[in-house]
């Protein structure tokens, strides 16, 4: 860079005019510039072309070593625990205090009825608290003793 001044022609007005600073044409080179922008370019295609092969070589790679997985469990539904189920589980329809109330009944029926079990063998079945009371009256019945075991 130079620091001789041009004065400039009558017709050549250069405005703002600073005493210390000059510019001379010859100090930029444009063909370096234009050298530089081209190798750029190069390397910004060159780039692009690398980085698209490593893109479709991971693509490969992870097509070929890829393994399905397991289907999930919202895919297939609810899965329900194996029977037995517990009342109040999923899967157990029916409402568990009802369940109660109805087996508690059935026992209760069971227990206040009268009937035979087995009428040639002369067995019946009686209430439970008319038992109890027969059973106070007369003893519980002989048992026969175990034969001893042999050893």
């Amino acid at each position: 860079m130079s620091t001789e001044h041009h004065k400039p022609g009558p017709a050549e007005i250069r405005i703002p005019l600073h005493e210390d600073v000059s510019f001379e044409p010859r100090d930029v080179s444009v063909s370096i510039i234009l050298k530089f922008l081209g190798w750029m370019g190069v390397a910004i295609v060159l780039s692009f072309f690398l980085s698209l092969g490593v893109y479709r070589g991971l693509i490969h790679y992870w097509k070929s070593s890829y393994t399905q997985p397991p289907p999930s469990r919202a895919q297939m539904g609810p899965m329900l625990p194996p029977e037995p189920r517990l009342q109040g589980m999923p899967g157990h329809f029916t409402d568990p205090q009802q369940d109660r109330r109805d087996k508690l009944q059935e026992d209760t029926a069971a227990n206040n009825s009268l009937g035979w079990v087995d009428e040639k063998a002369g067995i019946a079945q009686i209430p439970v608290s008319d038992a109890m009371k027969l059973i106070v009256e007369k003893g519980l019945p002989a048992v026969p003793a175990q034969p001893a075991e042999k050893k």
